[in-house]
């Protein structure tokens, strides 16, 4: 299927590695030229090199920190009227409620809510006179069914999925969708940190919590982020006009409701 996105521009954010990586893989299969964005340099460098060498688009790779306003002000001036944006953060540390303190908490809000806002507040405007935009937030599969040791990034993620509820419905009618990707477990590192957490709290073996996890899942293992990302080239194709302020869940299946 021809996605219809060819030539296009995106702003793929904390895509040297992981989920991130993978929705910037998958956009420049289908010819979408990027702005990829992460704090380490070296890593950003050599996925901006492979990108270059596997796809005939452009990339530039800006190294800085997103969630501030010098990172996001360096970004944009490198990809001033992005087609596509894909909102995307490391999330938290998990933990105990009683330990976190304000300042945790506001580095969680930065990060997983307002940066994301500020980046849509930035590129929207453009986006509906221009008559083509695809927002994407990869939040967590935390806003449907909240993990306890995850508080920080269940309350920040919850805060931005309301809000793009509020402005979804009103930026279609120019062909700009706004949408959610809910990953579950997938095999990256935040996914190792997490089992390393509950490792260390539990005095069991990484490895027999890995498996563990993945036998519970309903498809046996882990999702990928090629897998992932293909689930975003997707939702920011011309194919995707009709799907708005939609969360749309990727975990195996884990989540056990019907809706």
């Amino acid at each position: 299927m021809d996605l219809g996105i060819s030539g296009k521009w995106a702003i793929v954010c904390a895509s040297s590695k992981g989920l991130g990586r993978g929705c910037a893989e998958a956009l420049a299969a289908e010819g979408v030229n990027l702005v990829i964005t992460a704090r380490t340099q070296s890593t950003l460098e050599e996925t901006a090199d492979y990108i270059r060498g596997k796809w005939p688009v452009e990339v530039k790779a800006i190294a800085g920190d997103i969630t501030s306003v010098e990172g996001r002000a360096e970004v944009l001036e490198a990809c001033p009227e992005p087609d596509i944006l894909v909102n995307n953060a490391g999330g938290p540390p998990p933990g105990d409620f009683h330990d976190w303190t304000l300042d945790d908490w506001q580095k969680a809000l930065n990060a997983n809510m307002l940066t994301p806002i500020e980046l849509i507040k930035a590129t929207v405007d453009g986006m509906r006179a221009r008559k083509f935009g695809r927002i994407i937030n990869i939040t967590s599969s935390a806003v449907k069914a909240p993990i306890d040791i995850l508080g920080l990034s269940n309350g920040a993620r919850a805060g931005l999925t309301g809000f793009v509820a509020g402005i979804a419905r009103k930026t279609v009618i120019d062909n700009v969708t706004i949408n959610a990707l809910l990953p579950g477990p997938f095999d990256t590192d935040r996914l190792r940190g997490n089992f390393e957490a509950v490792a260390k709290s539990s005095g069991r073996s990484i490895e027999e919590i890995r498996k563990e996890r993945a036998a519970g899942n309903p498809a046996g293992r882990f999702g990928t982020a090629e897998e992932f990302g293909a689930a975003c080239a997707f939702i920011c194709s011309d194919k995707a006009g009709y799907i708005t302020g939609q969360n749309i869940l990727l975990d195996g299946g884990a989540f056990p409701g019907t809706l």
